[in-house]
């Protein structure tokens, strides 16, 4: 039994073999005729095969010929297939019948009728349609669907046309189910399409009319609008008007909810010229930046447009208002491109912008406009920061740019502006990343280059902030103003590299001058300067002189002379080393020393050099004002060598060499400004000073407002005074006092031939009228010459005096005019010219009249001791006593001398021995030139009583 078991299983074996092998050595290809027949009769169409025919017996018997066309039927759906896949009967097949159970077309590319006006009179025979599309192409005007799995059926002459399957298009995977129904009495054809991906869906049904149009509605919903179309990712609803034409299918008056937000829309799918997907969409808030993000990552496979309005949107965290933006995109996702225009929007500040331009991969050029009152509100919300600026820097401008984004870059090749009413124009870049990195080539009409700095702002943030970027700039003005200062045809030429400042070149004219700046700096806490250059060169002095404080020397001669300026540093702001020199004219300037800015102290030395002083003197002065300064100096050059520190308190010359004509002065000094008028003090030395002659005649003012300018504490050292043909004073020693106007000279002592003087001067002009205070004495006098200048004169002595004058006024004139006070001299042994009174004693003893005459009228005096004691109101000194004494000399002095006028009315009265009366003389008139009168009447009337 076992043996028999296992024959006729081997049997059974051998004979299903030869049943699956025999099939395989039949010709199928020989059966192209009969297999076309067959799929025509099933698909109601005829159909063609052109390629090879094979049998596949496993898993289950499929007869696959390739090269297939199905032909027309008259109903326009004519279409070629890569094969045709036919799934056989098995136990027909073993007795030699072919009996299809299934029918495939594989590889088709079918093309619907468009427009479907056609299929308004869908003919009979589609009523035998019935085809399963396996990998096959959808086309439906110029709209391509991949992928196509799908059942195509038209049923009985009362129904229409279905289809259902799924397919692939804008890179998603979709469900369809389709139909077209059959035409009614009024020609009107029903259709419908149910579209689902994933969780979304989409019903559209409505009529196909007679002129090829369909009408109905549309609804769509789904848990992820991104998923469908280039849009934000949310939940969504969509109900309206469906419309489709011969060149277009459209959605319009949508009610859409996305997101929660309630909006208004439409969507439009053109097909001809080419295809391609317009959508609108107004909100009253919308947020830009998932549906920009959609734009350009989002496949799909048309061309899109889309419309946005908005009442409120927001981009990158940015509120808009008034949004209006039109996108137009074509190419894939990797090459896409996007088109703006007409984008128009309200930013915060209220600055208004409109932008046109496209994009070519990851980049954007645009075209922007814009315009604004707040232009700093703007700017603050869109992150720049303006921490920097001052309060009232860039409210206000308009202008246009062409704006260039690309990845790690934002460029503007061209900008035309008005800022707070300035001009600008030219081209900047800014490039992102770790180390920021700016370039800017900017031109100004008018850069007003105060105030842009916000108050307070410190150095260490500024550095900060600088040593994070890098930066290239290029800069040029019409006019740059700073601080009362203009700046002609400004350029700028900097770099910012790794914290590194480079100054190549900032230039421009100022003053009617060239000046040039350029130099390096490294940024940081405390920064450091390196081959910093300061150059400046004018053919005249006088616009340069104009940005001085005070009238000086606008209208003097010096103010026309060449001025060269050339000046180097270096080193850290606390300890700056400087170098500078400079042309004025013939004078040579030279300094050096270090400055400490954060400080502001510096010091070093400073030299003045120029050949001739009066000369120098007459340019900066005027010859007028210079008149009596260079009869002071008188002739020879100018050489000033000080060593000099600077700081907020003021300025101190720690000691200086001074050579100015004739005169030589050194000593040190300082300037103090920490109070309410600057102060000088120190100690003042010089060797030899002649001072001008006063004409005491001048009505001019003397320059006394000077004298509350500043206040002075000084130390008086002079060699020798030499003053208006007065004896010198040498070794003159005393001490400067000058407060609020008030000048007083105190300790005054000087050594004056053989004896000494002493006393004290105080000038009060702090009031409309100066007061004018002298108080002094003599001692040891040795007298040489004539004191006075009078006809009788003293000219030989031993002097010792005391004077305590004062006088009111503002020229000399007015000085002399009202001068008052005391004044008193002794002299011994001297002799006094203009008479010999021992002469006219003896004379008038004798009863002589000629001897008398010729010696009142001239000779001289010999004395033993005179006494003056005069008292001055108004101008006016009148001798209250006076007298000498000597051998044969009974002199007796008495008169008035008016100063103010340079007249004069004195006696002189020689009294012989009794009972011999008074001889004398009496003089009167001008100073200059007085009347001689003499005296005799006594004499002649006791000598006629004789």
């Amino acid at each position: 039994m076992r043996r028999i078991v296992l024959a006729g299983g081997a049997l059974l074996l051998v004979l299903l073999a030869a049943l699956y092998a025999a099939p395989l050595f039949t010709d199928w290809t020989a059966r192209r005729e009969q297999l076309a027949d067959i799929a025509s009769a099933r698909i109601g169409r005829p159909v063609t095969l052109h390629g090879p025919v094979r049998l596949r017996l496993l898993p289950y018997p499929v007869v696959e010929a390739e090269g297939v066309t199905l032909g027309d039927a008259g109903d326009g759906l004519a279409f070629a297939a890569s094969s045709l896949r036919l799934r056989l009967d098995g136990g027909a097949l073993l007795i030699g019948r072919i009996a299809p159970r299934e029918m495939a077309v594989v590889g088709a590319e079918l093309r619907l009728p468009w427009p479907p006006a056609e299929a308004a009179g869908l003919p009979g025979s589609l009523s035998a349609l019935s085809v399963r599309l396996v990998d096959s192409r959808l086309v439906i005007g110029g709209v391509r669907l991949e992928g196509v799995q799908a059942e195509l059926t038209a049923g009985d002459p009362t129904q229409g046309m279905r289809a259902g399957g799924r397919f692939a298009w804008s890179g998603l995977e979709w469900r369809f189910e389709a139909g077209v129904g059959r035409p009614g009495y009024d020609g009107i054809v029903p259709v419908e399409l149910n579209l689902a991906m994933g969780n979304a869906s989409l019903q559209a049904r409505g009529i196909l009319t007679q002129d090829g149009t369909v009408e109905g509605t549309v609804e769509a919903s789904g848990p992820d609008l991104a998923l469908l179309v280039p849009g934000p990712p949310g939940p969504f609803r969509a109900r309206g008007r469906l419309t489709v034409a011969a060149d277009l299918i459209a959605a319009d008056d949508l009610a859409l909810d996305i997101g929660g937000s309630p909006a208004r829309g439409a969507l439009t799918l053109r097909l001809s010229p080419a295809p391609r997907l317009d959508a609108a969409l107004l909100a009253s808030r919308i947020d830009l930046d998932p549906w920009l993000a959609a734009l350009r990552a989002r496949p799909i496979a048309l061309p899109l447009g889309l419309d946005l309005s908005a009442e409120a949107a927001s981009f990158r965290g940015v509120p808009l208002r008034r949004l209006r933006a039109a996108v137009f995109r074509e190419g894939v996702p990797e090459n896409s491109r996007l088109t703006l225009s007409d984008v128009s929007a309200i930013l915060p500040g209220g600055t208004q912008v409109e932008l046109n331009g496209a994009t070519a991969g990851d980049r954007l050029e645009a075209a922007l406009r814009f315009s604004g009152t707040d232009l700093r509100g703007t700017i603050e919300a869109l992150g720049l920061g303006t921490d920097w600026l001052a309060p009232g820097r860039l409210r206000e401008g308009e202008g246009r740019a062409r704006l260039v984004l690309e990845p790690g870059s934002a460029a503007v090749p061209e900008l035309s502006a008005t800022l707070d009413g300035i001009r600008i124009s030219g081209a900047g870049v800014l490039r992102f990343g770790q180390r920021p990195a700016l370039g800017l080539g900017l031109n100004f009409d008018t850069l007003d280059l105060e105030g842009w700095l916000r108050p307070g702002l410190d150095w260490p943030s500024a550095s900060r902030f600088l040593g994070g970027i890098d930066a290239n700039l290029r800069l040029a003005a019409e006019r740059a103003r700073w601080r009362g200062a203009v700046l002609e045809r400004a350029s700028l030429d900097a770099a910012l590299e790794n914290g590194r400042l480079t100054l190549r070149r900032l230039a421009g004219g100022v003053a009617g001058g060239d000046l040039a700046l350029s130099g390096t700096a490294l940024l940081g806490p405390s920064p450091r300067f390196s081959d910093a250059i300061l150059e400046f060169a004018a053919p005249q002095a006088r616009a340069l002189a104009g940005l001085l404080p005070g009238g000086w020397p606008d209208g003097f001669p010096l103010a026309n002379e060449a001025i060269t300026l050339r000046a180097t540093a270096g080193g850290a702001p606390e300890a700056l080393a400087v170098q500078a020199g400079a042309e004025w004219g013939d004078a040579r300037i030279e300094a050096g020393g270090t400055l400490d800015l954060p400080g502001r102290r510096g010091s070093g030395t400073l030299t003045l050099r120029h050949p001739g002083a009066p000369r120098l003197l007459g340019d900066a002065l005027g010859q007028e004002a210079s008149g009596p300064v260079r009869e002071w100096i008188g002739q020879g050059s100018l050489s000033l060598i000080a060593a000099i520190a600077a700081g907020p308190q003021g300025i101190a010359a720690e000691r200086f060499d001074l050579v100015l004509g004739a005169l030589r002065a050194g000593g040190q000094l300082t300037l103090a400004l920490d109070g309410p008028r600057p102060r000088l003090a120190g100690r003042l030395a010089a060797e030899t000073i002649i001072l001008p002659p006063l004409d005491w005649r001048g009505r001019e003012p003397l320059p006394l407002a000077a004298l509350r300018l500043l206040d002075a504490e000084l130390s008086l050292s002079v060699a020798q005074l030499e003053a208006g043909g007065l004896p010198p004073l040498r070794e003159l020693r005393g001490r400067l006092r000058l407060s609020a106007g008030k000048l007083a000279l105190e300790e005054m002592e000087a050594a004056v031939a053989g004896g000494t003087w002493a006393g004290a001067l105080a000038l009060d002009a702090s009031g409309d009228a100066p007061r004018l205070l002298l108080a002094g004495g003599i001692r040891g006098v040795a007298i040489s010459g004539p004191v006075l200048g009078l006809p009788l004169d003293i000219v030989a002595g031993e002097a010792a005096g005391d004077a305590r004058l004062e006088a009111t006024g503002s020229s000399p004139a007015a000085l002399l005019a009202t001068l008052s006070g005391e004044a008193a001299v002794s002299v011994r042994r001297g002799a006094l010219t203009g008479l010999d009174a021992a002469a006219a004693g003896r004379a008038a003893m004798a009863g002589d009249e000629p001897a008398l005459r010729r010696a009142l009228q001239e000779g001289r005096t010999e004395f033993e001791s005179l006494a003056l004691r005069a008292g001055l109101d108004a101008g006016r000194a009148a001798l209250r006593e006076g007298g000498a004494a000597g051998e044969g000399v009974a002199l007796t002095l008495r008169g008035e001398v008016d100063l103010a006028r340079s007249a004069l009315d004195v006696s002189a009265t020689q009294k012989p021995p009794d009972p011999v009366p008074e001889v004398g003389v009496r003089l009167t008139g001008p100073a200059g030139q007085p009347r001689r009168l003499l005296d005799l009447a006594a004499w002649l009337r006791w000598r006629a009583e004789r």
